[in-house]
């Protein structure tokens, strides 16, 4: 801020200097300690003598100035977090509380859609865990999907595994 503010002061005693060589140019601190220059004296101002009357600058390139910082789209990611890939779930009830995570932070209208054996589990949801209800013995798939607040897919986590076992009525684990 301060060097931007003494830039502009200095363009501005510039300016003054060349708009005319008969006029004379003034300095002063103001109350902040701020150094400003004038070509109306007031009390405590100073002259400013120049040494000459050609001052010219060099061409500064203010492109950078002109275009709007370009936005990186954020890149978000989705995993199952629970249960752990190649876990095994052992509940005689069948049920498996699926934990997805996002990263990086969950934004507002986002939505994740669970898959479950390759076919979708219930509608998309805003919440990131979910319960699946009597889950057979064996082998199972989990998966999630990601979607923005424009309903266009903008993540999918790699398929996670799990293993349910439950007591078989036949005696057998």
């Amino acid at each position: 801020m301060k060097s931007t503010t003494l830039l502009v002061l200095s363009l501005i005693f510039l300016s003054f200097f060349s708009y005319s060589a008969a006029q004379k140019v003034y300095s002063w601190k103001d109350k902040n300690g701020v150094l400003v220059f004038s070509d109306t004296p007031r009390p405590g101002a100073t002259e400013v003598k120049m040494n000459t009357q050609n001052l010219t600058m060099p061409a500064t390139d203010t492109s950078i100035l002109d275009s709007a910082p370009s936005a990186m789209p954020v890149k978000f990611n989705v995993s199952i977090s629970s249960p752990a890939n190649e876990a095994t779930v052992r509940e005689n009830t069948g049920s498996v509380y699926v934990t997805a995570r996002i990263s990086p932070r969950f934004e507002n209208g986002f939505k994740v859609q669970l898959l479950f054996d390759g076919s979708t589990h219930g509608a998309p949801s805003n919440s990131t865990t979910f319960a699946l209800r009597e889950v057979e013995r064996g082998e199972h798939t989990l998966q999630a999907k990601l979607f923005d607040a424009n309903n266009k897919l903008v993540s999918v986590s790699p398929v996670s595994t799990f293993f349910m076992h439950r007591t078989s009525i036949y005696g057998g684990n």
